[in-house]
């Protein structure tokens, strides 16, 4: 392939994110158009001339709909990452760029849109859900105490506390802090007031789990050689992987038949090392890195993952401060992440890692020019590493 089919991202758009329930002027579909159409002038692009659309999650805004609300002149592209949850938050980018390097589409849209409050909480129990039925006889009726579980295996092999959770917590808090457009902007959280948060399941506080947000996220996906006649500098696409280790299934969401070696870490090892090939970099290459922390845990275990470091230093590691920014060796979550930015299904990790290579982060990393970014350790998970 050469450098001229590479794929790259050349726009995004972000609604104003809201706690749950709290739109109640627009409909989700209003959301994900709105995106849309900031995604295209953020490019410089016209709507007409997309042809394409990629989403994950079951996104309920479907392609038809879009192609007539937003006056679209031909649809050559419609796919969606199969499943729930945000493992497929880089999968469908990956769908996205398979497309336009093959010549199936020109400007593709990677879209998720997200109304909790008018559809339902992803963190209740639905009983129309197989993977949480052969969980509920276990009294694991919600993903925090089904996450809790393999993360407390990690606990008990690594001797971590609850020290080390908040460390990932407090960090993430802080860079929302600066972020206007995050739902935690100018709330403040200290190591007092995280400690007194009510036990959701342990080891999880309150403030362990990620937020319940209602919000839209778009990015505009082509070619570099499309790229040089539009607004923005394009951004890499160095690669992008989707896939999961045998055995894994559903893993700490209703399946807990994976192997031992992978049972608290997760299903992201192999992905990692292949991801890294493909892209042509080392870790040391990474700058900034956008994690998926719908629970604190969960970015531990992938900085292991994504070797980091060793398996079960990841505790050591945050408590150097080598996650903080602005001096950390590898600043995690720069706007605030899933945990104090907001849930998009981890679609807004992404909009961070473009940000981030552009230089127009509100928690900018120097000199930034590689950022991983990486998706939930269900199946599939995916990540990506974006580079100018």
């Amino acid at each position: 392939m050469s450098d001229r089919q590479q794929a790259c991202i050349v726009g995004i758009g972000q609604p104003p994110y809201v706690r749950w329930g709290t739109v109640n002027d627009r409909s989700e579909f209003s959301l994900a158009c709105e995106a849309v159409i900031a995604a295209a002038h953020d490019a410089g692009l016209p709507l007409s001339e997309i042809d394409g659309f990629s989403s994950h999650s079951d996104d309920r805004n479907d392609p038809a709909r879009l192609e007539v609300t937003l006056g679209i002149r031909q649809l050559r592209l419609a796919t969606m990452v199969w499943g729930g949850g945000g493992g497929g938050a880089c999968a469908s980018l990956a769908n996205a760029a398979a497309a336009v390097e093959g010549g199936y589409a020109n400007y593709v849209v990677v879209l998720r849109a997200l109304c909790q409050g008018q559809q339902f909480r992803y963190g209740q129990f639905h009983e129309w859900s197989a993977h949480q039925k052969f969980a509920t006889p276990y009294g694991l009726f919600s993903p925090p105490g089904q996450a809790a579980l393999t993360f407390r295996r990690y606990m008990h092999l690594h001797k971590l506390t609850s020290e080390h959770l908040a460390k990932v917590v407090l960090a993430f808090r802080a860079n929302a802090n600066r972020n206007p457009n995050a739902v935690m902007y100018r709330r403040p959280l200290d190591f007092e007031t995280y400690l007194a948060g009510r036990m959701i399941a342990e080891p999880f506080r309150v403030y362990d789990c990620c937020l319940e947000t209602d919000g839209a996220c778009a990015l505009i996906v082509t070619t570099r050689e499309r790229a040089a006649d539009l607004k923005q500098k394009p951004v890499n696409v160095l690669a992008v992987s989707q896939g999961s280790d045998g055995r894994w299934g559903t893993g700490n969401f209703g399946n807990y038949n994976m192997p031992d070696e992978i049972f608290s870490v997760g299903n992201q090892v192999r992905l990692a090392n292949e991801l890294f090939a493909r892209a042509g970099v080392d870790r040391s290459n990474i700058d900034v890195a956008q994690i998926y922390d719908a629970f604190s845990g969960s970015v531990l275990t992938t900085l292991d993952s994504f070797g980091f470091c060793d398996i079960g230093g990841a505790g050591d590691f945050v408590m150097a401060g080598n996650i903080d920014w602005p001096n950390g060796r590898l600043p995690l979550n720069t706007a605030g992440g899933m945990l104090s930015e907001a849930y998009i299904h981890g679609l807004n990790l992404l909009m961070e890692g473009v940000k981030q290579v552009r230089g127009t982060s509100t928690s900018q990393v120097a000199g930034a020019r590689n950022c991983l970014v990486t998706a939930a350790a269900v199946t599939p998970t995916s990540a990506a590493i974006l580079g100018n």
